[in-house]
């Protein structure tokens, strides 16, 4: 894991359906992929973590958010592959279109938000690295993005590595995504509600002094 130029390795990375992402997610799709109550606990762990008045983006956002309606931000924006869920989504301030496995630098200046959000979609993601690290130049100083996983997945577009290793084991490998990516302050919390979907969030701190 130190040898940075050999780890990941790409073939962790590879899908079972290589055809552009635009052609499978071309139909919206409006439907919960967790469950009520593990959409609640991910819900009351936004309003613990975020502070009111901030500045928001839902990465890989759909029609839902998962945000506490009683959290008054100042700014929401998501950015997903479906624009008719965009356009759904009540919490969203803006929005744009945007396929981060085709390019993985955000359509953002430096130091726009004080919080991303990647809620159940950091499995799609085919060069995790160079998103997180657009992710930290997005992000203000002391900013922190927030990862959320479960065990759902679309199994055709859901990369290799994380179809073949155990929940600790995908944890492990996202909290070393961050790292790679310079993130400091990383941190696991487990919020599985009992008898439904698991619930498991990464976290990491963008404490640079300058934008790199």
């Amino acid at each position: 894991m130190s040898d940075e130029s050999n780890y990941p390795p790409k073939t962790w990375f590879t899908r079972i359906d290589e055809n552009p992402d635009e052609l499978f997610y071309a139909s919206p799709r409006f439907a919960e992929h967790i469950d009520k109550r593990t959409i609640e606990n991910l819900s009351d762990f936004y309003q613990e973590t975020i502070a009111k008045d901030s500045k928001v983006l839902d990465l890989m956002s759909s029609w839902i958010s998962h945000l506490p309606t009683e959290l008054n931000l100042s700014q929401v924006s998501g950015l997903g592959m479906n624009e008719e869920e965009l356009v759904a989504n009540k919490r969203l301030s803006d929005w744009c279109v945007h396929n981060l496995n085709r390019e993985a630098n955000l359509p953002y200046t430096a130091g726009s938000f004080d919080y991303v959000l990647c809620a159940v979609s950091i499995q799609y993601l085919t060069s995790p690295i160079e998103v997180l690290q657009s992710v930290k130049e997005v992000l203000k100083r002391q900013g922190k993005i927030i990862i959320a996983m479960s065990h759902r997945l679309f199994p055709t577009k859901a990369v290799n590595v994380f179809q073949n290793i155990n929940a600790e084991e995908r944890i492990r490998l996202v909290m070393s995504y961050l790292e790679l990516a310079k993130f400091e302050d990383i941190s696991y919390f487990d919020r599985s509600p009992d008898g439904a979907d698991p619930l498991w969030i990464v976290t990491g701190q963008n404490l640079s002094l300058i934008h790199i």
